[in-house]
């Protein structure tokens, strides 16, 4: 086997070998490198090859005499012009385009939530950028020697794309503006193209609960799925952990696929314990219909100057956690504001392009503004300046709506930020206590959220940072990995406990959680058998405090009453 030249050869020489090992150009016509700056030196060199490999098996015919520009690559440049086409040709160009300015430095791994030094050192952005592009190079390679696609590769791909929670924290400090989030987006969009994307049961229960419009379905998968679901994580857990199988403190390494036993075992580490309501919030207002736009306004309240929003509650906030949505309602309605709701169940579809499901998620995203322009020519004699949402990838998604041309002059903001401007405070003394979760995807995008929730609560209030483990389908789609992130949440659950009220925890009930992510308050959920924290929605916590503990059922009581009009779209 050749070996590498020493230290001792010829300087010309060990730079033709390493311009030869890095694919650096390098010619034999007059004019060019190797005449200008090895013409002295070409018989050494060949005297040298010849000596440390006579059988020529180390890049035969390279660097010699009458080599040709075709060989002056590694590869050679017809593969270069091979690669260059299907590079052209295919998403895989796109691909390599997203991580090949990468500079390696690794200021993407202290903000990656995927990046746990105690569970797992293997896929910060970083590391997972090496990877791709080795991914392509062997694409590349396949493709061009028609030995077929080797389905390793795809499992390669699905590993990498698992290990992404689409937090989209790792484009603050790169300093060449690389996304992983949205690498991670289109190798998804690759995988599921080629029909090779991993998914398991809980996966796909969840995409049918989020795709699927019709009322009927919708309340058979939220019994089974969230109802059911949420006792049976949690009586799983307690028969797991009276077995045995939850031992450890900290979670395993995770790499390839994972196994059902792991998958069982991952899935119930932590209890689900949440207070789910019982109806959806447009079955609770009997707002189901998808042949009228309801209008929600307080008579007593509303005049002439009176503000109209249009509220797009998402799924979250109207399908699973009902609460949300009717909290957001009830306070707008509260202050007189006249609320357009979307007729029937609608997804804003960020989940499916998330998910790589681009052409659902393109339809999903065309149909609903369509539909909105239609609710707009309907409603042409209000008003609508304000678009409002409770949910941060709502936020996201809706930013790409174009509503500015769907009600002239509006805005897109989040519910909180609103009612901060509305003058909503909290009377008291000051001294409530509150860690604050910042969703992955925030919503409030005017304000600093920090000193949102402590304006708007009137206490104190710190940030709570990491991300919660759920990470839209995470938690069922790759617990082991969702416990990784939960394990370093934890830890910041703790030191933010320990920060406000002191090391023993001695007062632990005093301090609130609040989010502003539906998918964030299932995941606090899971850790309130270790903290003692109570989980609360920013707005939820508002309408308790300004409306009254009772105020669900008086809000629900009032506007059905007579705060509801139809209009026939």
């Amino acid at each position: 086997m050749p070996t590498a030249p020493s230290p001792s050869a010829p300087p010309a020489i060990r730079l033709g070998i390493s311009s030869c090992l890095l694919g650096n150009p390098v010619r034999y016509d007059g004019g060019h490198k190797l005449d200008r700056y090895l013409r002295d030196t070409l018989g050494r060199f060949v005297e040298y090859k010849q000596r440390i490999d006579p059988q020529r098996r180390f890049n035969p015919g390279k660097l010699m005499p009458g080599s040709g520009l075709e060989r002056a690559y590694t590869p050679s440049l017809r593969l270069v012009q091979q690669e260059a086409i299907i590079l052209e040709e295919s998403e895989l160009g796109a691909l390599n385009d997203d991580v090949r300015h990468c500079l390696r430095c690794g200021k993407c791994k202290p903000v990656c939530q995927t990046q746990v030094p105690r569970a797992n050192l293997l896929y910060p952005p970083r590391n997972k950028i090496l990877g791709t592009g080795l991914m392509i190079e062997a694409f590349l390679y396949e493709e061009q020697t028609r030995r077929g696609l080797s389905l390793r590769h795809f499992e390669e791909m699905n590993d990498v794309a698992d290990h992404c929670t689409v937090c989209h924290k790792c484009l603050a400090p790169c300093p060449v503006n690389i996304d992983f989030g949205e690498v991670t987006t289109r190798m998804r969009r690759i995988l599921v193209e080629r029909r090779q994307r991993r998914r398991n049961l809980g996966s796909r229960l969840a995409s049918r609960f989020l795709n699927t419009t019709d009322p009927s379905a919708i309340r058979l998968l939220r019994k089974g799925m969230a109802e059911w679901g949420y006792k049976g994580i949690t009586l799983g857990h307690e028969l797991f952990r009276k077995l045995g199988l939850l031992k450890g403190d900290a979670p395993a390494a995770t790499a390839g696929p994972m196994g059902i036993k792991t998958q069982a075992v991952e899935l119930v580490r932590r209890p689900l314990r949440v207070d789910l309501p019982a109806q959806t919030l447009r079955g609770e207002l009997k707002l189901e219909e998808r042949t009228t736009v309801p209008i929600i306004r307080d008579p007593a309240k509303v005049g002439e100057e009176s503000d109209a929003v249009f509220y797009f509650p998402g799924c979250g906030s109207e399908r699973l956690f009902s609460d949300i949505g009717l909290a957001s309602i009830a306070m707008l309605y509260d202050l007189g504001t006249q609320v357009v709701l979307p007729p029937g169940y609608l997804c804003c579809g960020y989940p499916q392009l998330a998910m790589g499901q681009e052409v659902l998620g393109r339809r999903i995203t065309t149909e609903n503004r369509v539909l909105f322009h239609r609710v707009a020519t309907t409603l042409n004699y209000m008003d609508i300046r304000t678009v409002i949402v409770s949910c941060g990838t709502c936020m996201d998604q809706l930013q790409k709506y174009q509503f500015e041309k769907i009600f002239p002059g509006c805005r897109l903001l989040d519910i909180h930020e609103y009612l901060l401007e509305k003058g909503v405070r909290l009377e008291g003394d000051g001294a409530a206590k509150y860690l604050y979760h910042d969703p992955c995807h925030s919503p409030m995008k005017q304000h600093n959220p920090v000193a949102l929730a402590a304006s708007l609560t009137g206490g104190e209030v710190q940030l709570s940072d990491r991300c919660c483990g759920e990470a839209g389908m995470l938690g069922v789609s790759r617990p082991d990995i969702a416990s990784q992130v939960r394990f370093r949440k934890l830890e910041e659950l703790k030191s933010g406990l320990a920060t406000l009220i002191g090391k023993d925890h001695s007062e632990q009930g005093e301090v609130k959680m609040l989010t502003s992510c539906p998918a964030c308050q299932q995941g606090l959920n899971r850790y309130g058998d270790e903290t003692g924290l109570q989980v609360s929605y920013l707005v939820e916590e508002l309408a308790r405090a300004r409306l009254g503990e009772g105020w669900r059922r008086q809000a629900v009581e009032r506007i059905s009453a007579v705060g509801i009009e139809r209009v026939l779209l």
